[in-house]
Formats: C-alpha cells, structure tokens, sequence
C-alpha cells in the first residue's frame, strides 16, 4: 500500500487539521473520509487545488 494511503489511515484528524491550514478554502465536505474511499478524496482535493495526484501524495508523505 501507498504510504499516503497508511498516513491518512493512521492520523488523519492530525492530517487533515494540516490540510485545512495549507488549503483554507476546502470544506469538511471535501475532506469528509472514509475508509476504501482514498481515491475519492485525493479526487476531491485535486479538483479543488487543481495539484496532480502525485503531488498531493508526495505533500502529504511530507506532513
């Protein structure tokens, strides 16, 4: 598995705290997560920063 995958599995409420302060204008809808559902919310997140799905998995490797 994709260690962006673990990350947002394991400490996500910490991650998305993160994301919300990089990212002001994403709502809790587009950070809504749930489990098996990775690719719909890196989905969601790309269209609202218009990054690449490699970018946003490297950036949150990086959190």
């Amino acid at each position: 598995m994709e260690s962006w995958k673990l990350k947002l599995k394991g400490t996500f409420n910490e991650l998305k705290g993160k994301i919300k302060e990089q990212y002001a204008d994403l709502t809790d809808d587009d950070l809504l997560y749930e489990e098996g559902q990775d690719e719909q919310f890196i989905g969601r997140i790309q269209q609202k920063t218009g990054k690449t799905k490699e970018e946003l998995a490297k950036w949150i490797d990086e959190l």
